[in-house]
């Protein structure tokens, strides 16, 4: 993980804002967005996967989000990887491929999604949910001219 004065401003605010919640997996939710982060290469996706979540999950704006610093790059990544429900999901995905910030986030955290490995249990909503995720990576390597293995 890179650690500069912003992403340690994320690290916190990804900590204070997922302490309290679990994933499907029945681990701490923070330790999704923590892995995310560590296969960042730069400061600003190292940020935008710290605080992916926090947005559509939490209690927090993207005004607050830019009252704390975060540059511009930063929010407009975070604005597309913020799903609105409003949105068809395969549009929202094609969205996030506009911006390399965010479809780089976007991949890992497909990825990380998709890893049947974590859970105790792979029932048939996690089977649906890794197939959803497959295919959104598919759609990424197909509107990005790359193989899905290259992703």
């Amino acid at each position: 993980m890179i650690y500069t004065t912003l992403t340690k401003k994320a690290i916190k605010l990804c900590f204070e804002m997922h302490k309290d919640q679990i994933d499907k997996t029945g681990v701490s939710y923070v330790f999704h967005p923590f892995f995310l982060a560590t296969q960042m290469t730069d400061e600003y996706t190292t940020i935008c996967a710290l605080l992916h979540d926090v947005v559509e999950d939490c209690e927090v704006s993207f005004n607050y989000l830019e009252q704390q610093g975060f540059p511009l790059e930063v929010i407009e990544a975070l604005k597309l990887l913020t799903h609105n429900k409003d949105m068809d999901y395969f549009e929202y995905i094609k969205a996030i491929c506009e911006n390399p910030i965010a479809v780089k986030v976007k991949v890992a955290d497909l990825k990380h999604n998709s890893d049947l490995s974590r859970l105790d249990n792979i029932d048939e909503a996690a089977l649906l949910r890794k197939e959803k995720y497959d295919k959104a990576l598919k759609l990424i390597a197909i509107t990005l001219g790359k193989e899905f293995n290259s992703l």
